[in-house]
């Protein structure tokens, strides 16, 4: 989770500031920018679920956590 958005927010600094350096106006590439997080953050929650369950919970705590189920609880 964090990860994968630390290493997608970074390739995306360094390949709009690419983009601009070759003459990319920058307000195009925010607005392109915006209608990307747009699009994956609808994406995300027509796909996510309702955890409930205090299992669940754990369960989600445990993989937060590198896998360890004593930590996840």
């Amino acid at each position: 989770g964090t990860t994968t958005a630390t290493v997608l927010a970074q390739s995306i600094v360094q390949e709009g500031a690419k983009a601009v350096a070759a003459g990319m106006n920058p307000m195009d590439l925010k607005r392109g920018i915006d209608k990307a997080v747009d699009a994956i953050v609808a994406e995300l929650k027509a796909n996510a679920r309702k955890v409930t369950r205090n299992d669940e919970i754990a369960q989600v705590g445990a993989i937060s956590a590198n896998g360890d189920a004593e930590i996840g609880r």
